[in-house]
């Protein structure tokens, strides 16, 4: 468990936090290239993260915290990603997890992990199962033992449990309800295993976690009520997060595109330029994949807005943040967002090869790791779905489902 000491709840303002944000990417993009080649787990990364304490940044001012807008988080979020996709969607689970507390969590809930937040301590994600028929199905158990728990099934997708203090786990009690069990990382019977072999976001170890007979405490259980129930805030909130880390993606391959051309590219004969940089095709596609990162951060982060302002609305009879209508449409804001940074982020990675030709494709380089990196986020929901839902909610006033993916 993390010991840190450096943030204790009240003491850190949000300027303060995202004052720190700049120096923070910095640190993690160097030599990002060669190590996401060389598939070196972010381990530096993730102590850097937990020491910056921006992983309690959404942490409320009424339990010590910055109190941030989601406006805040995403663009932190962006930065991250600019620096190291792989860094930012590894901490997916962790600000997924304190969202939940603000959504529906327990007074209970918050006063136990706000402050684990706020001291630096993160949460990682043992939820999706392969062998289970559609994506969110859970076959993993929690069954009473006495004045206690076990906790069994094998899990994938585990984005980020190997860095984090705390492992989120998606579960069935023995009422065949769903349930999440917050367990520490080095708890027996637990097993984190480096086995996800995905073309894209190599170093997030989104692999395999077994659980064995893992011995669970009653304080250490949420029962998910709210699930597939009403509309929250965050199924929209999680899938702005992919959104907002493809926008980076796009982002980052503008800075190799430019880094590129004035350092590495030369200019073709047939162009009459002495230099690649006054080349009028290189300014044009380093223009556009500019343009497509710009456009793609400016969206996210008014869906963002969008989010935001549904919070800021009355909550439910039952607790829950935000107001069913407001939720709807900060949804299908968020639905088209998906749309436009998914597409601007493959854009981007391709067209960063016309800057420099063959020579832009030498493994030292390793230029494909945007395009690899953003098809594999995009595969996470079907684009096609989202612009649908889009149209249906335009057309016909249909809500977007309640599934968890929109």
């Amino acid at each position: 468990m993390s010991t840190s000491t450096a943030h204790r709840p009240g003491t850190v303002s949000l300027r303060d936090l995202l004052d720190r944000v700049p120096e923070l990417t910095a640190s993690l993009a160097v030599d990002t290239a060669r190590r996401e080649a060389a598939r070196e787990l972010p381990y530096a990364s993730m102590d850097a993260v937990r020491a910056s304490g921006i992983g309690g940044l959404r942490v409320p001012a009424a339990y010590g915290g910055p109190g941030a807008s989601l406006v805040d988080l995403f663009q932190v979020v962006i930065d991250l990603s600019e620096a190291d996709s792989n860094v930012a969607q590894a901490l997916r689970p962790h600000f997924g997890f304190v969202e939940k507390l603000i959504s529906d969590g327990t007074e209970a809930e918050r006063e136990r992990w706000f402050p684990a937040a706020l001291a630096g301590e993160l949460f990682g994600n043992a939820t999706g199962e392969t062998a289970a028929k559609h994506p969110g199905d859970i076959h993993a158990t929690l069954a009473p033992d006495g004045g206690r728990y076990r906790l069994s099934g094998t899990k994938y997708y585990s984005t980020g449990s190997l860095f984090a203090d705390w492992v989120v786990v998606a579960a069935k009690d023995h009422r065949d309800r769903r349930v999440r069990a917050v367990v520490p990382r080095g708890r027996p019977g637990l097993r984190l295993v480096d086995d996800w072999d995905g073309m894209g976001q190599r170093m997030t170890a989104s692999g395999t976690t077994e659980l064995d007979d893992v011995v669970v405490h009653p304080h250490e259980v949420v029962v998910d009520e709210a699930v597939g129930v009403r509309r929250t805030h965050l199924g929209a909130y999680h899938q702005l997060f992919l959104a907002a880390v493809e926008t980076g993606i796009a982002k980052n391959a503008a800075r190799d595109a430019i880094d590129y051309a004035r350092d590495r590219a030369r200019a073709v004969r047939h162009s009459g330029v002495e230099q690649a940089v006054q080349d009028p095709f290189v300014q044009h596609t380093v223009g556009e994949i500019a343009a497509l990162g710009y456009g793609a951060e400016a969206t996210v982060l008014r869906a963002a807005a969008a989010i935001d302002r549904a919070l800021a609305g009355a909550p439910g009879e039952d607790g829950v943040a935000g107001a069913e209508p407001a939720l709807a449409e900060a949804a299908t804001d968020v639905a088209q967002a998906q749309v436009v940074a998914a597409r601007a982020a493959l854009r981007a990675a391709e067209r960063l090869y016309d800057v420099g030709g063959a020579s832009a494709t030498r493994r030292e380089f390793n230029f494909d790791r945007h395009w690899r990196n953003a098809r594999t986020l995009v595969s996470h929901n079907p684009i096609a779905h989202k612009a649908r839902v889009v149209g249906d909610y335009l057309l016909n006033a249909e809500a977007p489902p309640l599934t968890g993916f929109f």
